[in-house]
Order: C-alpha cells, then sequence, then structure tokens
C-alpha cells in the first residue's frame, strides 16, 4: 500500500450519490405532477393478494397515506357495487393474458362516501415461469369531471340531432328577454320550407315569421305565447300561414318554455307542415258530416244545427225559424221503371234544386232515402211556405233528362214552426213529418202546414 487515497473510488461514489439525487429529484417532480393531475399509482402484489397505493392515489380519494392498507380485499369493498364484477372480470382477463393492458372506468368510494369516477389502466410486469401473473403496475385518474362534461356534451348533442334529423320542419330556440324584447336564437335551415325565409332573416328580423302568419291567427299565436309564459306549460299551437310560394298552409309549433334567473323566457322546440294532414281531416270531417251521394249535410249534421238553433232561439228570444220535411214523390215507381242509377240521379237532380233556393243561414240535408229536411232561420210559416212552393215550381221547370227522355220529379212538403219553448229539436223535425204525411196522404205534390 502506498497510503495515496484512492481517487476513482472517491469519484465513482461521489457520480453514484449525485446519480441517486437526481434519481429522487425526479420521483419528487413525478410525485408531485401526478398529485396535480389527480391521477395515483398502484402496484399489485398478485400471489401475496396485496396492492400498494401511492400517496396520490390515497389522496385522490381524500385518505391520508396511512388510512389505507394494502390487503386487496379491502380494495374491493372501495368499487361501486354496479361496477365491481365488471372491474374483477377486466382484472382477471388481463391477468390471464386475454387482453394486452388493463383498462377500465368505474367508480371509486372517497372517504367521504361519495363516489368518483376513475380511469385505471395497467399492465401484468411479471410472470413465472407457467405464465403466471406475478405483479402488475398501473395508474388511476380521476376523470368525474370530464365524464360529466363528457355527458352534458352528449345530451346537447342528442337533443340537437333529434330536433334536426328526426323531426321534419323548423327547429328553433326563441327568446323574450325582461324588458319584452323577442327574437330568435337560433332557426334551422328548415325556416326556408316552413316560412320561405332565409335563416338569416329570421334571425335579424324577427317580425318577418309574424308577417307571413295568417292576419286571423296572429292574436291566437301570439295569446298562446302569453300563456306558456305565464303558466310554464308547453307552446302549442296549429296556425295557418300565408307564403309567396306555397300559399295557404297549416303549421303546428311544439316548444318547451324556460324561465331563467333574470327573467328571460326561452322556449327550444319545432314547428312542423301540417297542411296535408289539415286536407286530410276535413275530408274526414266532411265525410262524416255529408252525404256521400247528393253531398248535402247528413242527418247528423242536420240534426246538430237544428239542436243549435234551438239553443240560439232559448238565449235570444227569437222564436222565428221554421222545419221542413220533403219527400218525393212515387219514387220507389221511379226506381222499377228506370232503375237505382237514375233515382240516384233523380236524387242529386232535387239537391241541386234546393240547394239553389236555400240562403246563406239556411241548412239542408238528407235524411235518409227520398227524404229532405229544411232548416229556415228567422222564417216564418208563411216565408216557408212560399219557399216550398218556389222549390215545387223550380223542380217541376226542370225535369230530369235520361237521354232524349224526361223524368218528372214531384215533392210533397210538410211545415211546422221551431219552438224555443220545445224541450228537443226533435219535436219540430216530428211536427214536419206529421204534415208531411197530410201533404202525401191528400194526392202528392202538395204544401201542408202543421196546425
Amino acid at each position: 500500500m502506498t497510503g495515496r487515497p484512492d481517487l476513482t473510488a472517491d469519484a465513482e461514489l461521489q457520480a453514484l450519490r449525485s446519480e441517486l439525487g437526481a434519481l429522487r429529484e425526479r420521483e419528487r417532480r413525478m410525485a408531485l405532477a401526478l398529485e396535480g393531475s389527480g391521477t395515483g399509482v398502484w402496484d399489485r402484489d398478485i400471489p401475496a393478494n396485496q396492492i400498494h397505493y401511492s400517496r396520490a392515489w390515497k389522496a385522490m380519494l381524500g385518505y391520508a397515506d396511512h388510512e389505507i392498507s394494502n390487503q386487496l380485499s379491502e380494495s374491493y369493498k372501495r368499487v361501486h357495487p354496479d361496477d365491481l364484477a365488471y372491474v374483477q372480470a377486466t382484472m382477471k382477463a388481463h391477468a390471464d393474458g386475454t387482453t394486452e393492458i388493463y383498462e377500465v372506468e368505474h367508480r371509486l368510494r372517497c372517504k367521504d362516501g361519495n363516489y368518483k369516477w376513475v380511469h385505471s389502466r395497467g399492465k401484468v410486469m411479471e410472470r413465472d415461469a407457467h405464465g403466471n401473473a406475478l405483479r402488475m403496475v398501473g395508474t388511476t385518474t380521476d376523470i368525474t369531471a370530464l365524464r360529466g362534461l363528457s355527458e352534458t356534451l352528449q345530451q346537447t348533442v342528442d337533443l340537437l340531432t333529434f330536433l334536426t334529423d328526426e323531426v321534419p320542419g323548423l327547429v328553433f330556440c326563441y327568446q323574450d328577454d325582461a324588458d319584452g324584447r323577442g327574437f330568435f336564437t337560433y332557426v334551422s335551415a328548415g325556416v326556408r320550407d316552413i316560412y320561405e325565409l332565409e335563416p338569416q332573416q329570421a334571425l335579424r328580423d324577427p317580425a318577418a315569421i309574424q308577417r307571413v302568419i295568417h292576419p286571423e291567427d296572429i292574436p291566437r299565436y301570439r295569446e298562446s305565447r302569453a300563456r306558456s309564459a305565464s303558466t310554464l306549460a308547453p307552446w302549442r299551437l296549429d296556425f295557418r300561414v300565408l307564403l309567396p310560394r306555397q300559399g295557404l298552409g297549416w303549421r303546428q309549433l311544439d316548444a318547451r318554455p324556460q324561465r331563467l334567473e333574470d327573467g328571460t323566457m326561452v322556449w327550444r322546440g319545432f314547428i312542423t307542415d301540417v297542411t296535408e294532414r289539415k286536407r286530410i281531416e276535413a275530408e274526414l270531417q266532411l265525410s262524416a258530416t255529408t252525404d256521400d251521394l247528393t253531398q248535402l249535410p247528413n242527418r247528423r249534421y242536420f240534426m246538430d244545427q237544428l239542436g243549435a238553433e234551438l239553443a240560439r232561439m232559448k238565449r235570444d228570444g227569437d222564436g222565428s225559424a221554421a222545419v221542413l220535411m220533403c219527400d218525393l214523390d212515387y219514387f220507389k215507381t221511379i226506381n222499377d221503371q228506370w232503375g237505382h242509377a237514375i233515382g240516384d240521379l233523380g236524387l242529386q237532380h232535387f239537391a241541386a234544386m234546393l240547394r239553389q233556393q236555400l240562403r246563406a243561414t239556411d241548412v239542408a240535408g238528407r235524411m235518409g232515402g227520398e227524404e229532405f229536411a229544411v232548416l229556415l232561420r228567422r222564417c216564418g210559416a208563411e216565408a216557408a211556405m212560399n219557399f216550398a212552393r218556389r222549390l215545387q215550381r223550380a223542380l217541376a221547370a226542370s225535369p230530369l233528362l235520361v237521354g232524349d227522355q224526361k223524368v218528372v220529379l214531384t215533392v210533397s212538403v210538410g211545415i211546422a214552426n221551431l219552438h224555443a219553448s220545445d224541450d228537443d229539436a226533435s219535436l219540430a223535425l216530428n211536427r214536419s213529418d206529421e204534415a208531411l204525411y197530410r201533404a202525401k196522404k191528400g194526392g202528392r205534390n202538395r204544401v201542408e202546414c202543421h196546425q
């Protein structure tokens, strides 16, 4: 030995200390980074059924470093019951080598009893000679806020997708400020078909839409919106529009209201074109109240009108109205001689003659077979008699032509007054039917009044 210091050993020791310090600094920085990012590290000893958690992992759930043990059985108790089977199955699948990595999203119970959504990701780092997993290392990240934001965004996307893609027509958002100023904050491209306006027109000039609404429906449009704002009930309305290209059409509005904290009212909804539906409804209504052969009102509609007139008379104290029952004479003979097709033409011919004699306030209806009824509003017995005789003269002057032959039609008429004192409208119809019976019995082509 020379007694001289081993400079090489000292240098190597100094270098080792420097590297160790740098490693500790990197570990410290990594720990701080993980803690700040809401991420913790776990290290599972599979044969020992133990799992070691970093300080950041424990802090993420609100625990101090000493408050969580390393027992795997205890860790499973923190997993939400609805997620436990999924977490265990995913962990086992990776340990068995079925998956490349272990990755799950699930809920963990915090120290305060609430749950956090987390994303866990890990990998088996060691296996024995038989391929059995020995050690598994991974991270867990708090994604509660991210998941909440994602769900909110998805709900918004789903709503917009439903409104714009699934519902035909116009999707809109309309706002009434607390100062009463109303305007659209959003309109979809469907505004072009619904209102024949460009989206920017509707956004820039809210009154542009009201200018195409049928003038008679504007009061209902405004009242329905005001009612929705007052009650927070859905804003629903069927209304008409007058458009340059499409002309008269029907629109259906359906929107949900929301009152904001500053008093602003917001409606989100849609408007669809229901013109065709309204046309079909009108046809169905017509078929329900109209006789197919003669296109006069049917018995049900006529009786409804007769009942409404009696109610008016009782309310107003006006007792002038007449009810006429008309029956084509010898109609069975016409059917037997000429056939039912000509008989139908005869019914249509008489209905046309009858319609020509009516005033705008009068109502005529086919009661069945060759019987017809007439309601003459604000009409006395003498005027009703004159009406019946004009009808007979018109029918005599215009026989039904079948080729070069004439089919002469005559009609017997019974007349009765509708009285405000009647308990039921059918009483007047019965009285006119009695008068008709006398007219038929007296030789037909006659007019009789009920006495």
